[in-house]
Protein backbone atom coordinates (compact mmCIF):
# COMPACT_ATOMS: atom_id res chain seq x y z
CA UNK A 1 0.00 0.00 0.00
CA UNK A 2 1.01 3.12 -1.31
CA UNK A 3 1.93 5.49 2.11
CA UNK A 4 -0.14 8.68 3.10
CA UNK A 5 1.55 11.69 1.29
CA UNK A 6 3.08 13.63 4.70
CA UNK A 7 0.43 16.74 4.43
CA UNK A 8 -2.87 14.16 3.98
CA UNK A 9 -1.57 12.67 7.41
CA UNK A 10 -0.38 16.15 8.62
CA UNK A 11 -4.41 17.48 8.35
CA UNK A 12 -5.60 14.10 9.21
CA UNK A 13 -3.50 14.25 12.54
CA UNK A 14 -4.33 17.77 13.13
CA UNK A 15 -8.79 16.92 12.80
CA UNK A 16 -8.21 14.28 14.78
CA UNK A 17 -6.55 16.02 17.32
CA UNK A 18 -9.22 19.04 17.32
CA UNK A 19 -12.33 16.97 17.30
CA UNK A 20 -11.05 14.79 20.23
CA UNK A 21 -14.01 15.70 22.61
CA UNK A 22 -16.41 16.24 19.75
CA UNK A 23 -15.82 13.37 18.38
CA UNK A 24 -15.77 10.77 21.52
CA UNK A 25 -18.99 12.58 22.58
CA UNK A 26 -20.82 12.17 19.71
CA UNK A 27 -19.42 7.94 19.62
CA UNK A 28 -20.15 7.71 23.04
CA UNK A 29 -24.26 8.77 22.06
CA UNK A 30 -23.94 6.10 19.25
CA UNK A 31 -22.26 3.70 21.60
CA UNK A 32 -25.26 3.44 23.99
CA UNK A 33 -27.56 3.89 20.97
CA UNK A 34 -26.41 0.47 19.57
CA UNK A 35 -26.09 -1.21 23.34
CA UNK A 36 -30.07 -1.01 23.52
CA UNK A 37 -30.28 -3.70 20.36
CA UNK A 38 -32.76 -3.11 17.98
CA UNK A 39 -35.08 -0.30 19.40
CA UNK A 40 -38.37 -1.90 17.82
CA UNK A 41 -37.85 -4.78 20.67
CA UNK A 42 -38.76 -2.10 23.05
CA UNK A 43 -41.60 -0.48 21.74
CA UNK A 44 -45.06 -1.15 23.44
CA UNK A 45 -47.24 -2.83 22.05
CA UNK A 46 -49.57 0.04 21.03
CA UNK A 47 -46.72 1.70 19.47
CA UNK A 48 -45.51 -1.73 17.70
CA UNK A 49 -49.04 -1.82 16.23
CA UNK A 50 -48.89 1.25 14.87
CA UNK A 51 -45.58 0.79 13.27
CA UNK A 52 -46.79 -2.10 11.06
CA UNK A 53 -50.51 -1.91 10.52
CA UNK A 54 -50.77 -0.50 7.17
CA UNK A 55 -47.83 -3.75 6.22
CA UNK A 56 -49.09 -7.07 4.54
CA UNK A 57 -49.08 -10.33 6.70
CA UNK A 58 -46.13 -11.40 5.63
CA UNK A 59 -44.57 -7.82 7.05
CA UNK A 60 -46.44 -7.84 9.94
CA UNK A 61 -45.17 -11.21 11.08
CA UNK A 62 -41.67 -10.38 10.51
CA UNK A 63 -41.90 -6.85 12.69
CA UNK A 64 -43.73 -8.40 15.75
CA UNK A 65 -40.22 -9.80 16.75
CA UNK A 66 -36.57 -8.59 16.24
CA UNK A 67 -34.85 -11.09 14.05
CA UNK A 68 -36.07 -9.68 11.02
CA UNK A 69 -34.12 -6.02 10.27
CA UNK A 70 -36.33 -3.02 9.55
CA UNK A 71 -34.98 -0.62 6.58
CA UNK A 72 -36.21 2.60 6.65
CA UNK A 73 -36.52 4.10 3.04
CA UNK A 74 -35.97 7.89 3.46
CA UNK A 75 -36.48 9.47 -0.31
CA UNK A 76 -36.34 12.63 -1.68
CA UNK A 77 -38.82 11.79 -4.82
CA UNK A 78 -40.43 14.23 -6.46
CA UNK A 79 -41.51 14.16 -10.20
CA UNK A 80 -41.03 18.22 -10.52
CA UNK A 81 -36.80 17.75 -10.14
CA UNK A 82 -35.65 15.95 -13.16
CA UNK A 83 -32.92 14.26 -10.63
CA UNK A 84 -35.64 12.85 -7.94
CA UNK A 85 -38.01 12.08 -10.54
CA UNK A 86 -36.42 8.21 -10.94
CA UNK A 87 -36.66 7.45 -7.34
CA UNK A 88 -40.46 7.23 -8.20
CA UNK A 89 -39.83 3.11 -8.40
CA UNK A 90 -37.10 3.01 -6.07
CA UNK A 91 -39.17 1.84 -2.62
CA UNK A 92 -41.16 -1.11 -3.92
CA UNK A 93 -37.80 -2.45 -5.94
CA UNK A 94 -35.79 -2.22 -2.81
CA UNK A 95 -38.76 -3.56 -1.05
CA UNK A 96 -38.16 -6.51 -2.93
CA UNK A 97 -34.71 -6.50 -2.96
CA UNK A 98 -34.86 -6.16 0.68
CA UNK A 99 -37.25 -9.05 1.42
CA UNK A 100 -35.26 -11.50 -0.70
CA UNK A 101 -31.82 -10.69 1.73
CA UNK A 102 -34.15 -11.45 4.53
CA UNK A 103 -35.44 -8.07 5.87
CA UNK A 104 -38.17 -5.80 5.60
CA UNK A 105 -38.20 -2.13 4.09
CA UNK A 106 -40.81 0.89 5.15
CA UNK A 107 -41.10 4.19 3.87
CA UNK A 108 -40.16 6.16 6.73
CA UNK A 109 -40.74 9.31 5.48
CA UNK A 110 -40.08 12.16 2.55
CA UNK A 111 -37.70 14.86 2.84
CA UNK A 112 -37.87 18.40 0.97
CA UNK A 113 -35.66 18.65 -2.69
CA UNK A 114 -35.93 22.15 -4.11
CA UNK A 115 -34.10 23.10 -7.35
CA UNK A 116 -31.48 26.03 -7.52
CA UNK A 117 -31.87 25.42 -11.17
CA UNK A 118 -35.09 26.57 -11.18
CA UNK A 119 -34.98 29.01 -7.75
CA UNK A 120 -31.64 30.70 -9.54
CA UNK A 121 -32.46 34.39 -8.93
CA UNK A 122 -35.97 34.42 -7.39
CA UNK A 123 -36.89 34.63 -4.12
CA UNK A 124 -36.82 30.75 -3.28
CA UNK A 125 -33.50 30.74 -3.37
CA UNK A 126 -33.40 32.66 -0.26
CA UNK A 127 -34.38 29.31 1.15
CA UNK A 128 -31.96 26.95 -0.60
CA UNK A 129 -29.59 27.06 1.54
CA UNK A 130 -31.90 26.55 4.97
CA UNK A 131 -33.31 23.81 3.23
CA UNK A 132 -30.26 21.25 3.79
CA UNK A 133 -31.14 22.07 7.64
CA UNK A 134 -34.70 21.35 7.06
CA UNK A 135 -34.05 18.06 5.26
CA UNK A 136 -31.84 17.14 7.99
CA UNK A 137 -34.66 17.55 10.19
CA UNK A 138 -36.76 15.64 8.38
CA UNK A 139 -34.86 13.19 7.58
CA UNK A 140 -34.61 12.66 11.40
CA UNK A 141 -38.23 12.65 11.93
CA UNK A 142 -38.31 9.86 9.61
CA UNK A 143 -36.06 7.79 11.51
CA UNK A 144 -37.24 8.62 15.08
CA UNK A 145 -39.96 6.54 15.54
CA UNK A 146 -37.81 2.91 16.76
CA UNK A 147 -38.78 1.15 13.93
CA UNK A 148 -35.52 0.56 11.81
CA UNK A 149 -32.50 -1.06 11.98
CA UNK A 150 -31.04 -0.01 8.85
CA UNK A 151 -31.50 3.36 6.50
CA UNK A 152 -31.46 3.86 2.87
CA UNK A 153 -31.27 7.67 1.82
CA UNK A 154 -32.48 8.53 -1.78
CA UNK A 155 -31.33 11.43 -3.00
CA UNK A 156 -28.65 13.39 -5.30
CA UNK A 157 -28.91 16.92 -5.55
CA UNK A 158 -27.44 20.06 -3.77
CA UNK A 159 -28.45 20.67 -0.04
CA UNK A 160 -30.44 17.59 -0.14
CA UNK A 161 -27.87 14.70 0.30
CA UNK A 162 -25.52 16.80 2.65
CA UNK A 163 -28.82 17.27 4.94
CA UNK A 164 -29.55 13.28 4.07
CA UNK A 165 -26.41 12.47 5.82
CA UNK A 166 -26.62 14.97 8.74
CA UNK A 167 -29.82 13.77 9.25
CA UNK A 168 -28.64 10.21 9.12
CA UNK A 169 -26.00 10.55 11.13
CA UNK A 170 -28.22 11.73 14.17
CA UNK A 171 -28.93 7.85 14.24
CA UNK A 172 -25.14 6.88 13.72
CA UNK A 173 -25.54 3.39 15.41
CA UNK A 174 -27.78 2.29 11.98
CA UNK A 175 -26.09 0.87 8.89
CA UNK A 176 -26.91 3.47 5.95
CA UNK A 177 -26.53 3.30 2.17
CA UNK A 178 -26.89 6.19 0.11
CA UNK A 179 -28.37 5.53 -3.09
CA UNK A 180 -28.02 7.92 -6.37
CA UNK A 181 -30.27 7.85 -9.44
CA UNK A 182 -28.00 9.25 -11.94
CA UNK A 183 -27.46 11.53 -14.37
CA UNK A 184 -29.51 12.60 -17.43
CA UNK A 185 -27.75 11.94 -20.98
CA UNK A 186 -25.73 14.60 -22.36
CA UNK A 187 -27.45 17.31 -24.42
CA UNK A 188 -26.70 20.86 -25.79
CA UNK A 189 -22.64 21.07 -25.57
CA UNK A 190 -22.21 22.97 -22.46
CA UNK A 191 -19.52 25.46 -24.35
CA UNK A 192 -23.09 25.81 -26.91
CA UNK A 193 -24.82 26.79 -23.97
CA UNK A 194 -22.26 29.43 -22.15
CA UNK A 195 -22.21 30.87 -26.10
CA UNK A 196 -25.70 31.56 -25.92
CA UNK A 197 -26.14 32.98 -22.43
CA UNK A 198 -23.97 35.24 -23.27
CA UNK A 199 -25.46 36.51 -26.16
CA UNK A 200 -28.54 36.99 -24.46
CA UNK A 201 -26.94 38.75 -21.69
CA UNK A 202 -25.71 41.46 -24.58
CA UNK A 203 -29.15 41.51 -25.92
CA UNK A 204 -27.95 39.52 -29.22
CA UNK A 205 -30.31 36.64 -28.80
CA UNK A 206 -34.15 37.27 -27.52
CA UNK A 207 -35.64 34.80 -24.76
CA UNK A 208 -37.00 31.95 -26.82
CA UNK A 209 -33.70 31.07 -28.42
CA UNK A 210 -32.36 30.96 -25.04
CA UNK A 211 -34.97 28.47 -23.24
CA UNK A 212 -34.62 26.66 -26.39
CA UNK A 213 -30.75 26.03 -25.33
CA UNK A 214 -31.83 25.66 -21.76
CA UNK A 215 -34.24 23.08 -22.92
CA UNK A 216 -31.70 20.88 -25.03
CA UNK A 217 -29.21 21.32 -21.59
CA UNK A 218 -32.31 19.89 -19.44
CA UNK A 219 -33.97 17.34 -21.23
CA UNK A 220 -34.86 14.62 -19.37
CA UNK A 221 -35.08 12.87 -16.24
CA UNK A 222 -31.98 12.35 -14.15
CA UNK A 223 -29.27 14.52 -12.57
CA UNK A 224 -27.94 17.66 -14.79
CA UNK A 225 -25.07 16.67 -16.53
CA UNK A 226 -22.36 20.06 -16.06
CA UNK A 227 -19.97 19.33 -12.43
CA UNK A 228 -22.09 21.32 -9.76
CA UNK A 229 -23.09 20.54 -6.15
CA UNK A 230 -25.53 17.82 -7.50
CA UNK A 231 -22.37 15.62 -9.33
CA UNK A 232 -20.40 16.95 -6.63
CA UNK A 233 -22.45 14.96 -4.26
CA UNK A 234 -22.48 11.67 -5.79
CA UNK A 235 -19.13 11.71 -6.43
CA UNK A 236 -18.63 12.61 -2.49
CA UNK A 237 -20.58 10.21 -1.29
CA UNK A 238 -18.68 7.18 -3.02
CA UNK A 239 -15.30 8.45 -2.55
CA UNK A 240 -16.63 8.64 1.01
CA UNK A 241 -17.81 5.07 0.84
CA UNK A 242 -21.33 5.67 1.64
CA UNK A 243 -22.39 4.60 -2.33
CA UNK A 244 -21.51 1.61 -3.87
CA UNK A 245 -18.36 1.39 -5.60
CA UNK A 246 -19.00 3.09 -9.33
CA UNK A 247 -23.01 4.15 -8.72
CA UNK A 248 -22.62 7.34 -8.69
CA UNK A 249 -22.51 8.04 -12.63
CA UNK A 250 -24.73 5.15 -13.89
CA UNK A 251 -28.10 6.28 -16.07
CA UNK A 252 -31.17 6.24 -14.71
CA UNK A 253 -33.77 3.74 -16.20
CA UNK A 254 -31.04 1.22 -17.27
CA UNK A 255 -30.81 -2.16 -16.13
CA UNK A 256 -27.11 -1.24 -14.55
CA UNK A 257 -28.53 1.30 -12.51
CA UNK A 258 -31.61 -0.90 -11.06
CA UNK A 259 -29.27 -3.86 -10.30
CA UNK A 260 -27.10 -1.26 -8.38
CA UNK A 261 -30.05 -0.28 -6.77
CA UNK A 262 -31.14 -3.64 -6.03
CA UNK A 263 -27.93 -4.54 -4.39
CA UNK A 264 -28.03 -1.07 -2.09
CA UNK A 265 -30.96 -3.06 -0.47
CA UNK A 266 -29.11 -5.66 0.18
CA UNK A 267 -26.31 -4.62 1.49
CA UNK A 268 -27.91 -3.01 4.42
CA UNK A 269 -29.22 -5.95 4.98
CA UNK A 270 -26.65 -8.27 5.01
CA UNK A 271 -24.20 -6.46 6.65
CA UNK A 272 -23.22 -2.45 6.69
CA UNK A 273 -21.11 -0.68 9.06
CA UNK A 274 -23.12 1.60 11.08
CA UNK A 275 -22.46 5.29 9.34
CA UNK A 276 -20.88 6.84 12.58
CA UNK A 277 -18.27 4.46 11.86
CA UNK A 278 -18.06 5.00 7.67
CA UNK A 279 -18.05 8.91 8.52
CA UNK A 280 -14.62 9.30 10.47
CA UNK A 281 -12.03 11.94 9.95
CA UNK A 282 -10.11 9.55 7.55
CA UNK A 283 -13.35 9.55 5.36
CA UNK A 284 -13.60 13.56 5.41
CA UNK A 285 -10.31 13.99 4.30
CA UNK A 286 -11.13 11.92 1.91
CA UNK A 287 -13.99 13.64 0.80
CA UNK A 288 -12.19 16.94 0.52
CA UNK A 289 -8.96 15.66 -1.67
CA UNK A 290 -12.10 13.87 -3.91
CA UNK A 291 -13.22 17.45 -3.99
CA UNK A 292 -10.21 19.18 -4.85
CA UNK A 293 -8.87 16.85 -7.33
CA UNK A 294 -12.19 17.16 -9.51
CA UNK A 295 -12.72 20.85 -9.20
CA UNK A 296 -15.95 20.27 -7.41
CA UNK A 297 -18.66 22.86 -6.41
CA UNK A 298 -17.33 25.58 -3.33
CA UNK A 299 -20.29 24.72 -1.77
CA UNK A 300 -19.25 21.55 0.00
CA UNK A 301 -16.56 24.19 1.65
CA UNK A 302 -19.80 24.80 3.90
CA UNK A 303 -22.16 21.32 3.48
CA UNK A 304 -18.31 18.79 4.45
CA UNK A 305 -17.68 21.50 8.10
CA UNK A 306 -21.41 21.08 8.58
CA UNK A 307 -21.84 17.20 7.68
CA UNK A 308 -18.07 16.80 9.61
CA UNK A 309 -19.64 18.48 12.57
CA UNK A 310 -22.77 16.06 13.11
CA UNK A 311 -20.57 13.48 13.45
CA UNK A 312 -18.26 15.23 16.20
CA UNK A 313 -15.91 16.55 13.94
CA UNK A 314 -13.99 19.82 13.33
CA UNK A 315 -13.54 20.58 9.38
CA UNK A 316 -11.99 23.76 8.90
CA UNK A 317 -11.50 25.71 5.43
CA UNK A 318 -7.70 25.99 6.49
CA UNK A 319 -7.71 22.15 6.11
CA UNK A 320 -9.37 22.64 3.10
CA UNK A 321 -6.83 25.10 2.07
CA UNK A 322 -3.16 23.18 2.97
CA UNK A 323 -5.04 19.90 1.05
CA UNK A 324 -5.20 21.81 -1.88
CA UNK A 325 -2.27 22.53 -2.24
CA UNK A 326 -0.85 18.94 -2.76
CA UNK A 327 -4.29 17.52 -4.61
CA UNK A 328 -3.56 17.56 -8.54
CA UNK A 329 -5.91 18.72 -10.75
CA UNK A 330 -7.00 15.51 -12.37
CA UNK A 331 -10.38 16.57 -14.03
CA UNK A 332 -11.78 18.76 -16.80
CA UNK A 333 -15.42 19.38 -16.21
CA UNK A 334 -17.98 21.98 -17.09
CA UNK A 335 -17.75 24.89 -16.09
CA UNK A 336 -14.01 23.83 -15.58
CA UNK A 337 -13.78 22.44 -19.47
CA UNK A 338 -15.97 21.29 -22.16
CA UNK A 339 -16.97 17.64 -20.68
CA UNK A 340 -19.36 16.82 -18.47
CA UNK A 341 -19.97 13.99 -16.21
CA UNK A 342 -21.09 11.21 -18.67
CA UNK A 343 -17.71 12.31 -20.15
CA UNK A 344 -16.14 12.19 -17.19
CA UNK A 345 -17.64 8.66 -16.18
CA UNK A 346 -16.83 6.95 -19.69
CA UNK A 347 -13.14 7.83 -19.84
CA UNK A 348 -12.71 5.95 -16.57
CA UNK A 349 -15.09 7.88 -14.12
CA UNK A 350 -14.54 7.69 -9.96
CA UNK A 351 -12.92 3.87 -10.27
CA UNK A 352 -9.67 5.01 -12.34
CA UNK A 353 -9.43 8.82 -10.02
CA UNK A 354 -9.53 6.95 -6.72
CA UNK A 355 -7.16 4.37 -8.01
CA UNK A 356 -4.97 7.34 -9.02
CA UNK A 357 -4.98 9.22 -6.00
CA UNK A 358 -4.80 6.34 -4.05
CA UNK A 359 -1.73 5.26 -5.83
CA UNK A 360 -0.49 8.83 -5.04
CA UNK A 361 -0.76 8.07 -1.22
CA UNK A 362 -3.45 11.69 -1.22
CA UNK A 363 -6.51 9.33 0.06
CA UNK A 364 -6.45 7.09 3.22
CA UNK A 365 -7.57 3.20 2.52
CA UNK A 366 -7.87 1.92 5.51
CA UNK A 367 -11.14 3.48 6.33
CA UNK A 368 -14.58 2.01 6.91
CA UNK A 369 -17.47 2.04 3.59
CA UNK A 370 -20.75 0.31 2.59
CA UNK A 371 -18.51 -2.83 1.02
CA UNK A 372 -16.97 -3.66 4.49
CA UNK A 373 -13.01 -2.16 5.23
CA UNK A 374 -10.98 -0.52 2.66
CA UNK A 375 -11.26 2.32 -0.11
CA UNK A 376 -9.67 -0.32 -2.56
CA UNK A 377 -13.04 -1.63 -3.49
CA UNK A 378 -13.80 1.96 -5.08
CA UNK A 379 -11.20 0.96 -7.76
CA UNK A 380 -13.70 -0.88 -9.26
CA UNK A 381 -16.51 -0.19 -11.92
CA UNK A 382 -19.80 -2.34 -11.91
CA UNK A 383 -20.44 -4.57 -14.96
CA UNK A 384 -24.24 -6.72 -15.31
CA UNK A 385 -23.49 -9.82 -17.23
CA UNK A 386 -26.03 -12.48 -18.29
CA UNK A 387 -24.88 -15.29 -16.37
CA UNK A 388 -23.15 -13.80 -12.95
CA UNK A 389 -25.59 -10.81 -12.60
CA UNK A 390 -23.73 -7.57 -11.25
CA UNK A 391 -20.26 -8.17 -10.60
CA UNK A 392 -17.16 -5.46 -10.14
CA UNK A 393 -13.75 -5.58 -12.34
CA UNK A 394 -10.93 -3.37 -12.17
CA UNK A 395 -11.55 -0.03 -13.70
CA UNK A 396 -9.11 0.91 -16.33
CA UNK A 397 -5.53 1.50 -15.94
CA UNK A 398 -5.50 4.79 -18.26
CA UNK A 399 -7.93 7.16 -19.22
CA UNK A 400 -9.99 6.81 -21.96
CA UNK A 401 -9.72 10.72 -22.54
CA UNK A 402 -7.16 13.04 -20.87
CA UNK A 403 -8.74 15.73 -22.25
CA UNK A 404 -10.70 15.10 -19.57
CA UNK A 405 -9.52 12.78 -17.04
CA UNK A 406 -6.13 12.15 -16.13
CA UNK A 407 -3.42 10.48 -14.22
CA UNK A 408 -2.16 12.09 -11.21
CA UNK A 409 1.13 12.09 -12.77
CA UNK A 410 -0.21 14.44 -15.74
CA UNK A 411 -2.70 16.79 -14.08
CA UNK A 412 -4.10 19.64 -15.55
CA UNK A 413 -3.14 21.82 -12.27
CA UNK A 414 -0.47 21.01 -9.74
CA UNK A 415 -2.95 22.02 -6.75
CA UNK A 416 -6.29 21.58 -6.63
CA UNK A 417 -7.95 24.63 -7.89
CA UNK A 418 -9.74 25.83 -4.26
CA UNK A 419 -7.84 28.94 -2.52
CA UNK A 420 -8.33 30.48 0.79
CA UNK A 421 -8.29 34.43 0.67
CA UNK A 422 -8.04 36.08 3.88
CA UNK A 423 -6.79 40.27 4.84
CA UNK A 424 -8.82 43.19 6.48
CA UNK A 425 -12.24 42.09 4.63
CA UNK A 426 -12.59 39.05 6.19
CA UNK A 427 -11.43 35.24 4.76
CA UNK A 428 -13.25 33.94 1.68
CA UNK A 429 -13.07 31.11 -1.15
CA UNK A 430 -11.83 31.52 -4.48
CA UNK A 431 -12.08 29.01 -7.27
CA UNK A 432 -9.66 29.00 -9.52
CA UNK A 433 -10.00 25.96 -11.93
CA UNK A 434 -12.01 27.44 -14.11
CA UNK A 435 -9.38 30.87 -14.02
CA UNK A 436 -7.12 31.54 -15.82
CA UNK A 437 -3.75 32.60 -14.39
CA UNK A 438 -3.90 35.71 -16.35
CA UNK A 439 -7.39 36.65 -14.27
CA UNK A 440 -6.63 35.32 -11.10
CA UNK A 441 -5.67 38.64 -9.70
CA UNK A 442 -7.63 41.78 -9.91
CA UNK A 443 -6.95 45.34 -8.51
CA UNK A 444 -9.85 47.64 -9.45
CA UNK A 445 -12.35 50.09 -7.66
CA UNK A 446 -14.88 49.01 -5.87
CA UNK A 447 -18.60 48.86 -7.02
CA UNK A 448 -20.51 48.26 -4.28
CA UNK A 449 -24.07 46.64 -4.34
CA UNK A 450 -26.34 44.84 -2.35
CA UNK A 451 -28.55 42.98 -4.73
CA UNK A 452 -28.37 41.01 -7.96
CA UNK A 453 -30.51 43.53 -9.85
CA UNK A 454 -28.89 46.40 -9.08
CA UNK A 455 -25.91 44.36 -10.80
CA UNK A 456 -27.28 43.79 -13.64
CA UNK A 457 -29.03 47.46 -14.21
CA UNK A 458 -25.83 48.94 -13.81
CA UNK A 459 -24.25 46.27 -16.34
CA UNK A 460 -26.85 47.02 -18.83
CA UNK A 461 -26.29 50.76 -18.42
CA UNK A 462 -22.47 50.15 -19.40
CA UNK A 463 -21.74 51.51 -16.20
CA UNK A 464 -19.27 48.68 -15.74
CA UNK A 465 -16.98 48.97 -18.99
CA UNK A 466 -13.90 49.87 -16.96
CA UNK A 467 -11.84 47.88 -14.24
CA UNK A 468 -13.77 46.59 -11.03
CA UNK A 469 -14.24 44.62 -8.36
CA UNK A 470 -17.76 44.18 -8.49
CA UNK A 471 -18.86 43.67 -4.34
CA UNK A 472 -22.25 42.12 -3.81
CA UNK A 473 -22.94 42.30 -0.05
CA UNK A 474 -25.64 41.18 2.16
CA UNK A 475 -25.85 38.14 0.59
CA UNK A 476 -24.98 35.76 3.47
CA UNK A 477 -27.00 33.32 5.72
CA UNK A 478 -27.98 35.96 8.48
CA UNK A 479 -29.11 38.45 6.03
CA UNK A 480 -31.10 36.80 2.88
CA UNK A 481 -30.20 33.08 3.38
CA UNK A 482 -26.62 32.85 1.20
CA UNK A 483 -28.67 32.39 -1.89
CA UNK A 484 -26.39 31.70 -5.24
CA UNK A 485 -25.69 34.14 -7.30
CA UNK A 486 -25.34 32.56 -10.92
CA UNK A 487 -27.43 35.06 -12.80
CA UNK A 488 -24.33 37.41 -12.78
CA UNK A 489 -22.06 34.75 -14.51
CA UNK A 490 -22.91 35.67 -17.92
CA UNK A 491 -22.73 39.42 -17.35
CA UNK A 492 -19.68 39.51 -15.73
CA UNK A 493 -17.67 36.95 -18.56
CA UNK A 494 -19.18 39.21 -20.63
CA UNK A 495 -17.01 41.58 -19.05
CA UNK A 496 -13.92 39.58 -18.92
CA UNK A 497 -14.28 38.90 -22.44
CA UNK A 498 -14.28 42.63 -23.47
CA UNK A 499 -10.81 43.15 -21.46
CA UNK A 500 -12.28 44.38 -18.54
CA UNK A 501 -10.43 43.55 -15.30
CA UNK A 502 -13.65 42.35 -13.28
CA UNK A 503 -13.58 40.56 -10.19
CA UNK A 504 -16.37 39.42 -7.70
CA UNK A 505 -16.29 39.83 -3.95
CA UNK A 506 -19.70 38.69 -1.64
CA UNK A 507 -21.02 37.17 1.07
CA UNK A 508 -23.06 34.83 -0.86
CA UNK A 509 -22.62 32.10 -3.03
CA UNK A 510 -21.83 31.21 -6.88
CA UNK A 511 -21.93 26.96 -6.15
CA UNK A 512 -20.76 24.45 -8.43
CA UNK A 513 -21.71 26.39 -11.23
CA UNK A 514 -18.58 29.33 -10.80
CA UNK A 515 -17.16 30.20 -13.75
CA UNK A 516 -14.23 31.92 -15.17
CA UNK A 517 -14.46 35.28 -13.29
CA UNK A 518 -12.70 35.04 -10.19
CA UNK A 519 -14.66 35.69 -7.71
CA UNK A 520 -13.86 35.67 -3.86
CA UNK A 521 -17.40 33.91 -2.13
CA UNK A 522 -18.55 32.76 1.19
CA UNK A 523 -16.67 36.08 2.69
CA UNK A 524 -17.02 35.83 6.18
CA UNK A 525 -17.77 37.32 8.66
CA UNK A 526 -20.93 38.43 6.49
CA UNK A 527 -21.73 42.48 6.37
CA UNK A 528 -25.26 41.75 8.23
CA UNK A 529 -22.93 40.13 11.10
CA UNK A 530 -20.81 43.57 10.84
CA UNK A 531 -18.24 42.45 8.73
CA UNK A 532 -15.96 45.21 7.17
CA UNK A 533 -18.00 44.44 3.57
CA UNK A 534 -20.70 46.66 5.10
CA UNK A 535 -17.67 49.45 5.21
CA UNK A 536 -16.97 49.64 2.22
CA UNK A 537 -17.53 52.25 -0.11
CA UNK A 538 -18.22 52.59 -3.80
CA UNK A 539 -14.00 53.74 -5.18
CA UNK A 540 -12.23 51.74 -2.79
CA UNK A 541 -9.92 50.37 -4.17
CA UNK A 542 -10.18 46.06 -3.72
CA UNK A 543 -7.43 43.68 -4.63
CA UNK A 544 -8.07 39.98 -4.90
CA UNK A 545 -5.08 38.04 -5.35
CA UNK A 546 -6.10 34.35 -5.96
CA UNK A 547 -2.65 32.91 -6.41
CA UNK A 548 -1.26 34.17 -2.87
CA UNK A 549 -4.31 34.04 -0.75
CA UNK A 550 -5.00 37.60 -0.51
CA UNK A 551 -7.90 39.86 -0.05
CA UNK A 552 -7.37 43.44 0.77
CA UNK A 553 -9.35 46.38 0.31
CA UNK A 554 -6.58 49.80 0.36
CA UNK A 555 -8.58 51.71 3.08
CA UNK A 556 -8.91 52.58 6.57
CA UNK A 557 -12.15 50.92 7.74
CA UNK A 558 -11.83 51.72 11.31
CA UNK A 559 -14.65 54.38 12.27
CA UNK A 560 -16.42 54.29 9.34
CA UNK A 561 -20.02 53.45 9.54
CA UNK A 562 -21.77 50.37 7.85
CA UNK A 563 -23.82 51.22 5.15
CA UNK A 564 -26.71 49.66 3.49
CA UNK A 565 -28.44 47.03 5.79
CA UNK A 566 -29.95 43.35 5.12
CA UNK A 567 -33.45 43.04 5.05
CA UNK A 568 -35.68 43.60 7.73
CA UNK A 569 -37.91 40.90 8.78
CA UNK A 570 -40.63 42.67 7.21
CA UNK A 571 -38.77 43.22 3.94
CA UNK A 572 -37.63 39.57 3.97
CA UNK A 573 -41.10 37.69 3.56
CA UNK A 574 -43.58 36.10 0.77
CA UNK A 575 -42.49 33.38 -0.99
CA UNK A 576 -42.26 31.06 2.43
CA UNK A 577 -39.05 33.39 3.57
CA UNK A 578 -41.12 34.80 6.58
CA UNK A 579 -41.77 31.09 8.30
CA UNK A 580 -37.76 31.00 8.52
CA UNK A 581 -36.89 34.08 9.95
CA UNK A 582 -35.90 32.14 13.36
CA UNK A 583 -33.01 30.11 10.85
CA UNK A 584 -32.20 33.76 9.73
CA UNK A 585 -31.61 35.15 13.81
CA UNK A 586 -29.93 31.79 14.43
CA UNK A 587 -27.26 30.53 11.49
CA UNK A 588 -23.91 29.91 12.23
CA UNK A 589 -20.89 31.63 9.93
CA UNK A 590 -19.70 30.44 6.45
CA UNK A 591 -16.74 28.97 7.32
CA UNK A 592 -18.65 26.40 9.89
CA UNK A 593 -21.33 25.06 7.83
CA UNK A 594 -23.46 28.31 7.74
CA UNK A 595 -25.81 26.06 9.73
CA UNK A 596 -28.54 26.57 12.33
CA UNK A 597 -27.25 23.54 14.44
Amino acid sequence: MTAVHPVVARVTERIVARSAAGRAAYLARVAEARAEGPARGALGCGNLAHGFAACGPQEKAALRGTSRPNVAIVTSYNDMLSAHQPFRTYPERLKKSILLAGGVAQVAGGVPAMCDGITQGRAGMELSLFSRDVVAMSAAIALSHDMFDGALMLGVCDKIVPGLVIGALSFGQLPTVLVPAGPMPSGLPNAEKGRIRKLHAIGKVGRDELLDAEAKSYHSPGTCTFYGTANSNQMLMEVMGLHLPGASFVAPNTPLREALTDEAGRRVVQGVPPIAEILDEKAFVNGVVALLATGGSTNHTLHLPAMAAAAGIELTWDDFAELSSVTPLLTRIYPNGGADVNHFHAAGGTGFLISELLDAGLLHEDVKTVTGEGLDAYTTVPVLTEIEGLLWKPAPESSGDEDVLRPAARPFSADGGLRMVEGNLGRGVVKVSAVKPEHRVVEAPARVFSTQEQILAAFEAGELDSDVVVVLRYQGPRATGMPELHKLTPPLSVLQDRGVKVALVTDGRMSGASGAVPAAIHLTPEAAAGGPLARIRDGDVVRLDADSGKLEVQADLTGRPATGAAPSRQEWSGTGRDLFAAFRASVGPAERGASVF
